[in-house]
């Protein structure tokens, strides 16, 4: 007899490790699916046009919050943690309840759920949410383009609309963004790649993905998301890790796994960061990772009309995950609003509505920055609505896209950029040439 099996996710994880793993296993039988972290992804089934011929009705979807009642209820035996950018203690929080409530508790290991491909590939993935890996894959993206490489991302998922129409995307345009109703949160980490003018390919079913995008590339860059580790085995292993969250690969999973397999590991923001946090991040590194190489760099920001904010009571809009589960107490609209002198900084928690009140009663700390959460179109006006209530002069647009094309602000505002800067060597062009010498 095989398992009963409930997969705690939170839509992205849970579904590549079922599907890798689980669905044409005819022994175990996967009852649920549990989701947390992002809001409105319960209540739905796992389509069964993803779940294979063994689900012919497809997996429901149920809040995290009903994993006990589900473990008795269902006699489940086993508990699969599949989700990324938490402590250690909350992990072991969770397997404590999942123990009492009688199942056993279970992580994969990476080499389990990484699939091969035929074409090289490059992982760029982080120790924790926020650290510069976006920018970090887009640099890497430009340096292998330049050598005359053809080269595609591939996105860690965001399946947070139609789950069979997400199976497999394709964006090489901005206009794609319409076509696959892209949320603001997968608009942020999409967009910046197609304007840079890269193709990327996200989704549901990663098998399919990548042999799409292996028929149009020399390389596959893997772009992880939160601090989640690699669906493809990676050739060359490159981890962002963050001095202002130093050591945090210590205490947070799956970040310091990622660290621990890194051939490459990037300490950004240096320029921003203290000595000390510097220091500390490259001891961390040594402890965990010796034999890793390190390159330093750094995230300027540019500043489209900074004098706007000399002496303006602003409104900072930072990337949402990044606030939320990242623990980040800042980010770079914080940045230019001190370096641009502003007067004040506006706390959005006042003027806040709906889900994005919500958002701060579980995530306490994200104030006085909005996190620019926009995971619906019911959330994307939440957003919109909280911004234009604000007492602000202006706002401060720290996203990674120019939040304009989506949120009609009614104020003046000013958006923030910021891309990867190598300090000093090795640089990256360095570590990639030797890679392409060898692949």
């Amino acid at each position: 007899m095989g398992e009963r099996v409930v997969i705690l996710g939170a839509a992205g994880r849970d579904f590549h490790n079922f599907n890798v793993v689980y669905r044409d296993n005819s022994e175990d039988v996967v009852v649920a699916f549990t989701a947390t972290q992002i809001p409105n992804i319960d209540g739905r089934i796992y389509p069964s046009e993803l779940s294979g011929s063994n689900y012919p009705n497809g997996i429901p979807i149920l809040d995290e919050s009903e994993l006990e009642k589900l473990i008795r209820m269902e006699r489940i035996d086993t508990a699969v943690f599949s989700y990324s950018d938490v402590s250690y203690e909350q992990v072991m929080r969770l397997a404590s309840r999942v123990g009492a409530a009688g199942a056993s508790f279970k992580l994969l290991a990476p080499s389990k759920t990484m699939i091969k491909s035929s074409v090289p590939v490059v992982a760029v993935c982080a120790t924790r949410t926020g650290c510069g890996k976006s920018q970090t894959s887009r640099k890497v993206a430009g340096i292998l383009k330049a050598a005359g490489k053809r080269v595609v991302l591939v996105r860690h998922p965001m399946p947070y609309g139609d789950l069979a129409k997400q199976a497999v995307q394709r964006f090489a345009e901005v206009e794609d963004l319409v076509k696959h109703d892209c949320t603001i949160e997968e608009r942020e980490e999409y967009e910046p790649i197609i304007v840079a003018g890269h193709v990327v390919y996200a989704g549901v079913d990663y098998e399919a993905i990548l042999r799409e995008a292996e028929r149009e590339a020399d390389v596959v860059i893997w772009d992880g998301g939160n601090n989640d580790s690699p669906f493809f085995k990676p050739d060359l292993f490159l981890t962002v890790t963050d001095p202002h969250r130093a050591d945090h690969p210590k205490r947070f999973y799956p970040g310091g796994l990622n660290l621990r397999m890194a051939d490459v590991v990037v300490i950004n923001k240096i320029d921003t960061a203290s000595p000390e946090d510097v220091d500390c991040a490259r001891q961390v590194i040594h402890e965990l990772n010796p034999t890793a190489t390190v390159v330093d760099a750094a995230s300027p920001i540019f500043v489209e009309n900074g004098e706007q904010i000399r002496g303006k009571k602003v409104l900072v809009v930072e990337d949402g995950p990044t606030l939320t589960h990242g623990g980040m107490k800042q980010g770079a609209g914080m940045v230019a609003a001190r370096k641009y002198g502003a007067a004040a900084v506006v706390d959005p928690r006042p003027f806040a509505v709906n889900s994005i009140s919500e958002t701060y009663e579980k995530y306490p700390d994200a104030g006085p920055i909005l996190p620019a959460m926009g995971y619906g179109k019911e959330q994307t006006a939440d957003l919109e609505a909280t911004i234009n209530r604000s007492e602000a002069d202006v706002v401060v647009i720290g996203t990674p896209i120019d939040l304009r094309r989506v949120v009609k602000i009614e104020k003046p505002s000013v958006r923030v950029r910021y891309e990867l800067e190598e300090i000093g060597e090795p640089r990256l062009a360095d570590v990639l040439t030797q890679f392409l010498g060898k692949n």
